[in-house]
Formats: C-alpha cells, structure tokens, sequence
C-alpha cells in the first residue's frame, strides 16, 4: 500500500479545481474518503486551505495525471522520491520530563503510589514520575530524609502523569502479577441439585401389620351356670 502524499487534503483541493479526475481517483491518491473528496468540490470542506500542487513539488508526474485523466479506472501512483532520506533510528525513550515546579511532590506520588498500587513495579513508578530506582527505595524502607512530612499524593492530581498511564500500567501489573488458585473449601451447588423438587416424604410410620387374634375358647354354658349357683348358694346363707 503506497502512502498519502504531504498535505493530502491541500493536493486534494489542487486536483479537484485543476484536474477531470474523479472524486474515487482523488480518494485513492490522497487517502481520503470519496464523500470527503465529494466535500471540498462542494465548497464544504477545506474551504480555507489552499491548493497543493503535487506535480511541481515531485510527488507526480505529469503523464501519470494525463493517463489517469484518461482512464477513469486507473489509479495514480506516487512518484518515487529522487533524494534518499537517512533512516531515522528508534531512540530508546528516556525517563519522564518533571518540571521543575512539581519535583518536590514526586516523593509524595511515590509514597501514594507505593500504598495503593503495591503490585507496581519500581520501573513502572519510575516512568509513571520520573525518579530514581534508589529514591523509591528510600521511601519504602523509610529512610528518605523528608520521610516525616511526606504524605501520599495521586500523581495524576499532581500533574505528574496520565490517568491512562497510571492504568495501562497497573493492568499491566496485574497481568504479571500471578494468579491466586482458589481453595478447596465448600463451593455451591450446581443447579440442577438445587431446582430439584424435593422428595415426598411420609409423614407417618408404616403401620406393621395386624397380628391375628388369638382363637376364643368355646364357652361351656353348663359350667358357667354351675359358678353361678356357687356364688348364689353363700349368698342366701348371709340372708337366713
């Protein structure tokens, strides 16, 4: 994918007042999109940005334009640059700049810094204010020579650093930091156990079963009477 031209949108303006491209032609070489493109004809947008030619500065040619005025399919190219740029190498970034007016509350961001996030790294506070792996040990081990009158500050409410990058590197911490197995303690249970419906349950013991009653004796009718005169006979003794 070739790149934008400089100044896309003043190339854009150029090529729309002085040229018979369309407005996909113009898109594509400027890396606009067409209603953008469709803006600036229309007076809507870039309405105060002047017209960039981009064949007198070398970033195209002219028979490319007149073949892609002719074609309305065709796409420009970029021109390839003549003069070779030297690469730019990656410097390493360096500590944080501190104005000079907020260094003194940098030992009260560290120490606020130190209560609240321990999970932090000493390199991620040292980006986070800008101070020194051995200042911040001071303070841990309270052996700075202001330990006394320090007293925790958020370094974002100081000025000291974003509110992003105060989260971008605690969740970084926390991504490092490993995790806590969790215990074999009582856990709940599934909820197929719990929605079950409950069992009936019998609210009365089984009855055991009912032994059969032992067999009556026959009753002799003539020994009952005979008891019964005994009893009368001592009976009418009393009365005489």
């Amino acid at each position: 994918m070739q790149q934008a031209p400089l100044m896309p949108k003043a190339t854009a303006v150029w090529l729309v007042e002085n040229t018979s491209l369309s407005f996909d032609q113009i898109a594509d070489f400027c890396k606009l999109h067409p209603l953008e493109v469709k803006g600036i004809a229309d007076g809507e947008v870039a309405a105060g940005i002047k017209g960039f030619d981009p064949v007198s500065n070398g970033q195209l040619t002219r028979e490319e334009l007149e073949k892609a005025q002719g074609d309305p399919e065709y796409r420009l190219k970029l021109a390839q640059s003549k003069v070779k740029l030297p690469e730019v190498k990656p410097t390493k970034k360096g500590p944080r700049y501190t104005p000079v007016s907020r260094r003194q509350d940098r030992p009260n961001a560290i120490l606020w810094l130190l209560r609240n996030h321990p999970e932090l790294k000493d390199a991620q506070i040292m980006r986070l204010v800008g101070t020194t792996k051995s200042t911040i040990q001071q303070i841990r081990e309270r052996t700075h020579w202001n330990s006394a009158s320090l007293s925790p500050l958020d370094p974002v409410t100081l000025g000291l650093c974003s509110q992003m990058d105060l989260d971008f590197e605690v969740q970084r911490a926390a991504k490092d930091k490993p995790q806590v197995q969790p215990d074999g303690g009582q856990t709940l249970l599934p909820a197929e156990v719990t929605t079950a419906p409950e069992p009936v349950r019998e609210t009365f013991a089984p009855s055991e079963p009912r032994k059969p009653a032992p067999a009556e004796e026959e009753i002799d009718v003539d020994s009952v009477f005979a008891k019964l005169k005994q009893l009368k006979r001592p009976a009418q003794g009393e009365d005489e």
